[in-house]
């Protein structure tokens, strides 16, 4: 599965972009990858324009701690599970119904990313 199909890679591009110098840019998250085996997510909203491997999201790794952060796309895409069947997902039904300032609050009440 592609974490990232070109569609959704120009869209977290564009947001990459517009985040630059406006500290008040507050996306709602383009795409939701999982830990199909755990706890771990991540609400992406953008990617660096510089550096297509730098996604910036909520990161979730399921240890009670969700935070607004960086993360390698290329290191995600590269984590086998169970044996090398299973990777990192993109939940293809999930869709985002708030900016992402508001599930960085609703996650550090619950401890974890809540939808």
């Amino acid at each position: 599965m592609e974490l990232i199909t070109p569609e959704l890679r120009q869209l977290l591009l564009a947001n990459g972009k517009a985040s630059r110098g406006n500290p008040r840019f507050d996306p709602h998250p383009v795409v939701k990858w999982l830990n199909p085996r755990g706890a771990a997510r991540w609400l992406i909203t953008e990617l660096n324009p510089d550096d297509a491997d730098t996604a910036y999201g909520l990161c979730d790794l399921g240890m009670g701690a969700p935070a607004p952060g960086h993360v390698s796309a290329r290191e995600l895409m590269s984590i086998r599970l169970l044996g090398g069947t299973l990777g990192i997902e993109r939940d293809l039904y999930w869709k985002a119904n708030k900016p992402l300032s508001e599930y960085a609050r609703l996650a550090r009440r619950a401890g974890r990313i809540v939808d």
